[in-house]
């Protein structure tokens, strides 16, 4: 009868708890590997806002411009410029308080940097190409966002840490991200397709980096318990 109970316990444990335990932590050592379907996203965001970088006087970008300049003529606030840096304070202020991110600090640490790298070059050598005016007049800046390349590779990362734990993650980061976006708009900084291609290249340098990334730093042998 001991035997019997013993080996139905087992069968459960393995079935049940434990089994979906050891998924977990499958799950969190596994390194990300390339989906096709995540290029997807990006992707699209890129290929729409090349399609509404159109400098005729009614394109999309230049009517949402003018709405802009009449109905929030002095709309003016620098919360943007924190805001995009906010899913990173939040990714590292988790783990602070003891809520673990999927990856260790190492290698989380290095694959933000890298991808903040990519992102930045990526970014700078558009500006410096295309060359094209700031709704404001500011300057010649305005393709793409790097504000919002920096919030969606922000948010990115953040829901890549944190997903696996709270499912509703990527709706908050991605949230701040599109605030950033909206924000730079309303402050007549960039045209919708600075933002939109901007975001697309903040998801996609992030993701690239987690792809390419080796996870060499902080590698510890499991300890082995004899049975």
């Amino acid at each position: 009868m001991l035997i019997s109970f013993q080996c139905c316990y087992s069968q459960k444990a393995d079935s049940g708890l434990f089994a979906k335990t050891d998924t977990v932590k499958e799950n969190l050592l596994t390194p990300y590997k390339f989906q096709f379907k995540k290029m997807y996203v990006p992707a699209s965001l890129i290929v729409s806002g090349l399609i509404l970088n159109d400098n005729s006087t009614e394109s999309v970008k230049n009517e949402i411009v003018e709405d802009r300049n009449k109905y929030l003529p002095d709309f003016k606030t620098h919360v943007d410029n924190y805001l995009q840096y906010s899913p990173i304070a939040i990714a590292y202020g988790l783990d602070a308080f003891g809520i673990k991110s999927k990856t260790d600090i190492q290698n989380r640490t290095a694959v933000l940097l890298k991808g903040e790298l990519s992102m930045i070059a990526v970014t700078q050598l558009l500006k410096n190409t295309t060359h094209i005016q700031r709704p404001d007049h500011s300057n010649y800046s305005s393709f793409p966002s790097g504000h919002t390349a920096q919030a969606f590779a922000a948010a990115t990362f953040l829901s890549e840490e944190y997903k696996y734990k709270f499912k509703w993650m990527p709706y908050v980061s991605y949230s701040i991200a599109t605030s950033v976006g909206i924000l730079r708009m309303a402050n007549n900084k960039h045209y919708i397709s600075d933002v939109l291609v901007g975001a697309g290249i903040g998801i996609f340098s992030i993701k690239i980096s987690y792809w390419t990334h080796q996870y060499k730093w902080g590698r510890k042998k499991e300890t082995v318990i004899p049975d």
